[in-house]
C-alpha cells in the first residue's frame, strides 16, 4: 500500500508543485521541498481529494517531512479498514 501511496504523493509534488524528483526523499522536509506553509495546505486538500480521504488539522502536528505524510496516510487508510 505505501508504494501506492508514494506514486500518487510523489506525482503530486512533481506536476502540483513541480518539486524536482531527485529532491524527494522520506527525510525532506516540506521546506527543503520548496513548499511554503499555503503550499502544504494546498498540499494536504489535493492529497485529500485524490484519496478520498479528510485529514483534520490535527493530524497534522508533527507532520513535516515526505516521510511523515506517508506515514499519516498509512494510518488513515489503516483505521478505514
Amino acid at each position: 500500500m505505501t508504494e501506492q501511496f508514494e506514486d500518487v504523493v510523489k506525482e503530486l509534488l512533481i506536476k502540483e508543485f513541480r518539486v524536482d524528483e531527485a529532491t524527494i526523499a522520506p527525510e525532506a522536509s516540506f521546506k527543503e521541498l520548496g513548499l511554503d506553509s499555503l503550499d502544504v495546505v494546498s498540499f494536504v486538500m489535493a492529497l485529500e481529494d485524490r484519496l478520498g480521504l479528510e485529514i483534520p488539522e490535527s493530524d497534522l502536528e508533527g507532520v513535516n517531512t515526505y516521510g511523515d505524510a506517508l506515514g499519516l496516510l498509512e494510518r488513515k487508510v489503516g483505521s478505514r479498514a
